[in-house]
């Protein structure tokens, strides 16, 4: 309770000792941003992984895709690409394949999108996942 009054009081207290406060902030508290991420397959490991970007106003039942992150453990190269299914729906292509960039070692990835309150808008409870070709396994989150 108490790391709970002290978080409270780091957020409040700069915006009580501002003198005026700029439109940029009050702008950003209306959206929620929100980053979620899954690991698939076996062993350790993301075999593969997904991090996805996405944020909405509040109140709002469409969600934006700011960005889509792919990854897979245990290869020196691969493509990839994301599947959208809204509720109710079928799945379609989100980003076209890509090519995986080796970061190190045995590990591969890529993204699509960039930052900031870009890119599609998805009703809440669609499903988003990567797969890689060559892999049935995919890793997948669900726009909350």
């Amino acid at each position: 309770m108490i790391t709970a009054a002290v978080a409270l009081a780091v957020v409040l207290v700069p915006v009580a000792v501002a003198p005026s406060v700029s439109a940029a902030p009050t702008a950003a508290r209306a959206y929620v941003d929100t980053r979620a991420n899954d690991c698939a397959g076996s062993g350790s490991g993301c075999r593969p992984g997904i991090v996805v970007h996405h944020w909405h106003r509040r109140g709002a039942q469409a969600r934006g895709v700011g960005w889509v992150y792919a990854s897979r453990e245990g290869v020196r190269s691969g493509t990839a690409r994301w599947l959208v299914k809204k509720p109710g729906g079928t799945w379609k292509t989100g980003g076209g394949w890509k090519r995986a960039n080796r970061v190190g070692g045995s590990f591969v990835e890529t993204s699509w999108g960039r930052d900031g309150h870009t890119g599609p808008k998805y009703p809440r409870g669609s499903k988003l996942c990567v797969e890689f070709r060559g892999l049935s396994t995919k890793a997948c989150i669900t726009l909350k």
